[in-house]
Formats: structure tokens, sequence, C-alpha cells
């Protein structure tokens, strides 16, 4: 067997091919604490013990193929809590628990995720709103797979419906928010991406053409305004280039009180606006 520090080094070296020395070592510890059960502190104060990780050979090859960490693993954690990811479904990232936040601090009593993918932000506010009547949908099987694994590990009751958010079904209800965080990167973007979502996540949940790159926000926004209560809100994770467009658009489909929310890096996105 190898040393903690040992094995810390062999996967920053693979990991460090595709991403940055600094994420590498994230990364590197992710897989010691899953695999190893070795914390940081383990790491720092007890780093020349032996540990086992059965499948590191396979891992280093994953890693250095730029397989996504949280698909090796399995998981991918998320406002606090671990959800189970893999391929075919967006791997949840950081920015979207500020949306998530932003809707939890509204107190909406109904809502609909539309795009729910692994289930991340209809779980996280199902957990944060006990009483709230939480909705989702997806066009991809494989993500409401995924979604419905979650909302049984959460614990929370949660309605998935299959459904394509460019033509959604009559609910039988309305809702006090409607949230999404639609593919919003425009296709030209892919070639300066990096080969660990380029190749690995699900094009359909990340790319939209460049010729029309509001195309989800206007039709869930037209779509919305039939079915939220009055004093209702939309809610949307945005691409930094479009908030302005993206807020123009809103007020052309008839919606007021547009408010756009930086994140913690300063960049636009996430968007708010209620219906008439």
């Amino acid at each position: 067997m190898a040393t903690r520090r040992e094995i810390f080094d062999r996967l920053v070296v693979a990991a460090e091919s595709v991403y940055g020395v600094h994420e590498a070592r994230q990364i590197a510890q992710m897989v010691l604490s899953a695999r190893g059960g070795v914390s940081l502190t383990d790491l720092v104060v007890r780093g020349d013990e032996e540990v086992d990780i059965d499948d590191l050979e396979q891992i280093l090859v994953e890693l250095s193929a730029a397989r996504p960490v949280q698909y090796i693993l399995g998981v991918a954690e998320f406002c606090g809590a671990n959800f189970a990811v893999g391929e075919g479904v967006l791997i949840p990232r950081p920015e979207t628990e500020e949306l998530v936040a932003r809707v939890a601090a509204s107190s909406p009593k109904s809502l609909l995720d539309v795009g729910t993918g692994s289930g991340c932000i209809a779980v996280s506010l199902a957990r944060m709103l006990p009483r709230a009547d939480v909705w989702a949908v997806d066009i991809s099987d494989d993500a409401l797979h995924y979604a419905a694994m979650n909302s049984r590990k959460a614990g929370v009751d949660i309605r998935l419906m299959k459904a394509d958010a460019l033509s959604l079904p009559d609910f039988g209800r309305k809702f006090d928010a409607v949230v999404s965080n639609p593919p919003y990167i425009p296709i030209s973007e892919r070639e300066s991406m990096r080969r660990n979502v380029t190749e690995y996540e699900p094009s359909m949940a990340l790319f939209v053409d460049d010729d029309d790159p509001l195309l989800f926000y206007r039709r869930i926004a037209q779509q919305a305004r039939g079915m939220l209560n009055a004093e209702g809100k939309v809610w949307f994770e945005i691409h930094e280039n479009f908030a302005e467009e993206v807020h123009h658009m809103l007020l052309c489909e008839d919606y007021t009180d547009v408010e756009i929310f930086n994140d913690i890096n300063e960049k636009a996105r996430i968007v708010c606006a209620r219906v008439w």
C-alpha cells in the first residue's frame, strides 16, 4: 500500500493534466475523502500513514482522460448535501446554489423547476421549504432517474414529470414560482471550454444555438405567464453576457420588477421577474 501523501500526489498529477494545480489538489482531496476516508487534517497530520484505495489505478486513468471527478465518485455536493450524478445529467455548480438561496428567501408556497437535471434545485428547495408543493420536469429520462433517486435520498416529496421545456404541459394548477437553469451557453463557446465538460456532460443541458441564445428563457417566460399565481415570479440562472437581453425580453413579455443579481464572482447570474 501507498501512503496518503503518495496517493494524493499521484492524484494531483493525473488531474493537473486537465485542471490547474489548485483545482487538481481539491480533486485529489475529494477522492481521498470519498474512497479512503482521509480528511484534509488526516493528510496534513498523518500523511505518512498507508491507505488502500482499491480502484485507484482506474481513477487515475479516468482523471487523466478528463472524466469529471463527480462522475467518477458518483456524487456532487450542492447546498450542503450529496447528490447522485452520472453521465447524462448535468453536474450541479456552486453558482446555482445562489439561485436556490434567493428563491428560498422569497418563500413560495408552490414552485415548478423546469429542466431539473439531477433535481438539485427542486430537492434543495423542498428541503428548505418543507411546506411548499414542489414540481419538477425534464425531457431526459436519465435526469428524471437521478432526480427521483435524489429526492428519495433527501426524504422529500417532489412531483416529477417528463416534459419539454419548450412545450410544457397543462399542470392543472398554478405556481408561486417557476424556476429554471436552462441551456444558455452559445455553441460557439464550446471550443474554448474544458474537456471534462464538453466530452462528458450532456450537451442538451448546456448549449443553445448562437442565432437564438434566449430561446429557453423566452419560451419558459411565455408559458410561465399562464402558470403563475398573481404576484408569482420567474427565476432564471443566466449567462453573464446576456443579462441585459434577458432583462429586455422579460419586459417585452409583460413581466415587471425585473431584477438582475450578481453571483459571488460579481458576474450577472440570476434574474427574477414578477408577473402582472
